[in-house]
């Protein structure tokens, strides 16, 4: 995923199809000059409607399309005909999309599953053709309904990553390593913080060819919920991870107060956020030797932890184990 290519919020303004008139038809034919009305109802006018897609990881394809328009309702005609609808306009949006209104920032729906459906905006009503307005005082009523127009309005889409499990924890700790080595997925790394500037996604397989989603979530510094560094715009893909996992270096100058640093930064972001499944993998172990492993290990948060290597392939299934046992619980 080209982090050119990553877009996770657009604003994009939606107008529906007005509704189509209803008619003021009177009926005729060979054997009758002056008959009743027969007029039908107009159509309605269409809908705009988010629609989930799997396939999709972006809101890339919004990027350039901020205009969405439906198509308006056919006119009623005679017979009680009532108007063709006016065509929906389906927004095909990922997994994990969030609709909100942006004056009020009220959070319309939550696009979680494959072909779920939601009406972003109604399009207008039919009017009610002359036939409706019959009665024993007016037998040929001469007037119908106009359609209803269409509503119009701006709308913010908001993308939140679907996964098992997020990488968490400062730039250049090794998450994208971690992820490049358990899964097929290849996110740019280098020797400098920040190297990863958009989520990146990997299915990681275990045993019996059972798998789940790793999300490497771009790197947190202190002060992030406020703003700094990459801010919030990242932290947000993490609500959806049903586990977290710490990801910190063994060469840190102090494992525990980085993991509680991470753990503020959640807090101030969303407090809900602690109640997930906490792990940590304390990565770049493969120049340990066990006697440093053992000086380590007292001074290491209270949640369960792994000692890995990506570069030297060691304790991954150990760390596959641990994180499929907590997805499982």
């Amino acid at each position: 995923m080209a982090s050119s290519n990553f877009v996770d919020y657009v604003k994009i303004h939606c107008k529906s199809g007005s509704g189509g008139a209803g008619s003021k038809h009177l009926f005729r034919d060979i054997l009758t000059a002056k008959g009743g009305p027969d007029g039908g109802d107009g159509g309605r006018g269409g809908h705009i409607i988010l629609r989930g897609n799997a396939q999709l990881w972006t809101l890339l394809h919004f990027k350039y399309k901020k205009h969405v328009k439906a198509g308006h309702g056919g006119g009623g005609s005679k017979q009680t005909s009532t108007g063709k609808s006016g065509e929906d306009e389906y927004l095909d949006v990922p997994l994990g999309t969030i609709a909100r209104d942006p004056e009020t920032g009220e959070t319309l729906v939550e696009i979680t599953d494959e072909g779920q459906e939601y009406v972003l905006i109604k399009g207008g009503r039919g009017g009610q053709g002359n036939a409706h307005f019959k009665s024993s005082t007016n037998q040929t009523p001469r007037y119908a309904q106009p359609g209803e127009e269409g509503e119009e309005g701006w709308r913010i889409l908001e993308l939140k990553v679907l996964a098992d499990v997020g990488l968490v924890g400062f730039p250049n700790a090794g998450k994208s390593t971690l992820l490049s080595v358990v899964s097929a997925a290849k996110p740019e790394i280098a020797n400098y913080p920040f190297t990863t500037l958009v989520p990146n996604l990997g299915i990681v397989g275990y045993r019996d060819d059972r798998s789940f989603v790793m999300a490497d979530i771009p790197g947190i510094i202190e002060g992030a919920s406020e703003g700094k560094g990459l801010g919030t715009r990242f932290l947000r893909h993490i609500e959806r991870n049903s586990v977290l996992l710490f990801v910190i270096p063994s060469d840190s100058d102090d494992i525990y107060k980085e993991y509680e640093i991470l753990l503020g930064e959640l807090r101030a972001h969303n407090p809900e956020l602690l109640d997930k499944e906490r792990l940590l993998a304390i990565t770049k172990t493969d120049l340990l030797d066990a006697e440093l492993i053992a000086e380590i290990k007292p001074d290491l948060p209270n949640i369960p932890y792994v000692f890995i290597s990506s570069v030297a392939q060691q304790g991954l299934m150990e760390l596959k184990d641990l994180i499929w046992k907590h997805l499982n619980k």
